[in-house]
């Protein structure tokens, strides 16, 4: 790829990918937020604009796919360039894992807005705020090549799995006291076991952005 002219064209398709990535990025990030504000306000309409509107996600992702396979094959990258675009590959299968983690939020708040409210929802949206940070974090460690960025999605983990083991542990509690309680305090549960899913999912984009820039694995790695 000696060619000015090649060199440009590749440049503008790298960028086309990272734009799409970006956009899809954005697109998981509001369906997330739409999905529990849809349980905290009872809005099922809300929830299902989320379910109905995951096939843009699902586009997105084989979009996406389409563009780097494409890069790889026609254009054969090397060193950092092709880092970049097999990272993206990966990025681009938690992401639309992330879009359908929104899908089944919404899916238990469709359940339980029909049902009287259990408790005041409090921890949940704390850790749909945790998981959005991370998941633009992520992102931004893919985009700007920023491995602290990268570092601290990793960390902020710790603090998402402790706010779903603590609400898990408030709904065993209403469960014990009250059998009646133990359906709608089951659907809370999965949700923010959802939400601590999406925040892995963002771990993982986070550590690949990190093999990209260093070629260190850090999966599976103890983060101090």
């Amino acid at each position: 790829m000696n060619n000015p002219h090649i060199l440009k064209t590749f440049d503008k398709e790298l960028k086309t990918l990272k734009d799409k990535i970006l956009e899809m990025g954005e697109m998981v990030q509001e369906a997330i937020a739409a999905s529990i504000r849809s349980l905290v306000e009872r809005d099922s309409d809300l929830a299902r604009k989320v379910i109905e509107d995951d096939h843009k996600v699902n586009e997105l992702e084989v979009q996406i796919d389409g563009i780097c396979l494409s890069l790889i094959a026609l254009r054969q990258p090397a060193g950092g360039d092709l880092r970049f675009i097999a990272t993206g590959l990966k990025v681009n299968v938690d992401l639309e894992r992330i879009g359908d983690l929104a899908v089944n939020i919404s899916e238990r708040a469709l359940d339980l807005n029909k049902e009287p409210q259990l408790k005041p929802y409090i921890d949940i949206p704390r850790m749909d705020e945790d998981v959005r940070w991370m998941i633009r974090g992520a992102l931004d460690a893919y985009v700007k090549k920023d491995e602290a960025i990268a570092m601290e999605v990793i960390q902020r983990d710790e603090e998402v799995d402790q706010l779903n083991m603590q609400i898990a542990r408030e709904l065993l509690t209403y469960m014990m006291e009250d059998a009646k309680k133990v359906s709608s305090a089951m659907k809370i549960m999965m949700v923010s076991k959802y939400l601590e899913r999406a925040a892995d999912h963002a771990v993982n984009v986070a550590e690949q952005a990190i093999f990209m820039m260093k070629g260190t694995v850090v999966r599976h790695q103890k983060i101090i």
